[in-house]
């Protein structure tokens, strides 16, 4: 089991840093609050959290939680935490627990204040917790492989291969389904995440296995064989998990929270970010976009995380944007005329004092430099992945474009500083009655919007697969250490 506390202090500063200013005072009046009635009563739970200046939240590392990337930490319930976090004023730390059933029976004790960590709501565990305010929709989905025919109800389940995460809601769904099916059986599988068990179906190695919805929308493109076959339950609500005990402040604390974030639009821009893209590639796309990730990837790896350096990037970023463009082909060539793996036009090629596009590391220096250069171009207000999103549309429409739309999006009583709001309104720059009243006139202003989508979906995946190269690399130092080999499959076996 692994279990270790992570704190964020280091991490990249979001958006969310912008309210802490106006929160101070909301703060500094509990802490005052605390102090007078300390006398007189014990500190409940949010009185401690303040009082300490941290917030500790049990999670597990995974695509759909928490996860490093070259700028710190992210993932969907980092960000949500750390909204949370930003919010009372205190740092965020991360306490990390493989085990479910560990992280619900440490929940409100020195170990961490709640869990978060993408938990199901259902009806056993609120006999044990009280959750937070639902955040996220998800629903449990059979996956088989794709070479081999695909279920079509839970009694084609019996006798197969089925994996779940041990002390899942998955098994506890299960549970319910074997009252009707006796002869139903399965492998609850710990210390594994939803990602393993794709992977395991993709290979082959197990028959079955249920993920949730949102899992295997993380991860789809890494696993392309791993199809789904059929909802095995009604969609369910995730939340936060509390103890369940008479002082629920800091739980109280969370439901004012959600109701803010739902209102002004924060939880739906976390959730765009993460799953709201629409997928990129077609099953054949991603197969191949899998096998290009191990194998092309790393012939240029050197080159983007050179120039990312230099141009104070994400080399991640960089990979998913020269994918995009030209699928790591340096001699990529469109109907347009642009060329190379940035796909540069001449103009900005001498602009950025590209001689030749071809050459694999002048162009990808090259796009870097022009994306670094659209990003300091952009108003200082918006920030945080606002701010990547407005540079990545503006790479692909034209910076002029960029800000005709965010003039639109102002002038619809809209927010042009954030991209939720101007993504919805870009593609009316392609409608007469839009587009003659702005500067730069008439753009396919879908196409950004989508572009903005694909590399946000290439640039997670590509993350969340350093995270399973260096899981792999860790598990196999370890186990050379211990002379565990599996001959029949040709490698270390992971057990």
């Amino acid at each position: 089991m692994r279990s270790t506390s992570l704190l964020t202090t280091t991490s990249n500063p979001s958006a969310y840093r912008t309210r802490l200013l106006s929160r101070a005072f909301f703060t500094l009046a509990l802490l005052t609050s605390s102090a007078l009635l300390v006398t007189s009563k014990a500190p409940n739970a949010l009185e401690r959290v303040l009082a300490a200046g941290e917030l500790t939240i049990i999670s597990r590392n995974g695509p759909t939680t928490y996860y490093q990337d070259s700028h710190g930490l992210t993932g969907f319930e980092y960000e949500l935490s750390k909204a949370f976090a930003d919010e009372l004023g205190v740092e965020l730390a991360i306490h990390d627990e493989e085990n479910l059933a560990t992280m619900l029976n440490s929940v409100g004790t020195p170990t961490g204040d709640f869990g978060a960590s993408g938990l199901t709501i259902t009806q056993a565990r609120q006999q044990q917790i009280d959750f937070s305010s639902s955040y996220l929709e998800v629903t449990q989905q059979l996956l088989y492989n794709a070479n081999t025919q695909a279920p079509k109800s839970v009694k084609d389940l019996i006798g197969k291969n089925i994996a779940v995460v041990a002390n899942s809601s998955h098994a506890e769904n299960l549970r319910l389904l074997r009252q009707k099916n006796p002869e139903l059986r399965w492998r609850e599988l710990g210390e594994v995440e939803m990602s393993d068990l794709m992977e395991m179906v993709h290979s082959g190695e197990i028959d079955h296995a249920i993920v949730d919805s949102n899992a295997f929308e993380v991860n789809r493109v890494l696993y392309p064989r791993a199809r789904i076959a059929f909802n095995i339950a009604e969609p369910q609500q995730l939340a936060w998990a509390f103890p369940k005990q008479k002082d629920n402040s800091l739980l109280l604390a969370s439901k004012k929270f959600f109701q803010r974030i739902k209102h002004d639009g924060t939880l739906d821009t976390i959730v765009q970010r993460f799953y709201g893209q629409e997928n990129a590639l077609t099953t054949g796309g991603a197969l191949t976009f899998a096998h290009r990730v191990e194998n092309r990837l790393p012939n240029y790896e050197p080159e983007l995380k050179k120039a990312a350096d230099e141009y104070n990037l994400d080399w991640r970023l960089l990979a998913a944007i020269s994918y995009q463009e030209s699928h790591w082909n340096p001699k990529a060539r469109s109907h347009t005329g642009v060329r190379g793996m940035m796909m540069l036009t001449r103009t900005t090629a001498k602009e950025m004092g590209v001689k030749n596009r071809l050459n694999a590391a002048q162009s990808i220096k090259g796009g870097a430099g022009y994306i670094k250069k659209i990003y300091t171009r952009l108003p200082q207000q918006i920030t945080g992945q606002n701010r990547i999103n407005f540079t990545l549309a503006a790479y692909n429409v034209g910076f002029g474009h960029l800000e005709d739309a965010r003039k639109l999006t102002q002038r619809l009583g809209d927010d042009p500083d954030q991209w939720q709001d101007v993504r919805q309104h870009l593609p009316k720059l392609a409608k007469r009655k839009y587009y003659r009243t702005l500067k730069h006139g008439y753009a396919r202003g879908w196409e950004p919007v989508k572009y903005v989508d694909n590399i946000n979906n290439f640039h997670n995946i590509i993350a969340w697969h350093q995270q399973l190269q260096q899981r792999r690399i860790a598990a196999l130092e370890k186990n050379l250490g211990k002379g565990i080999y599996n001959s029949d499959r040709g490698s270390m076996s992971l057990l």
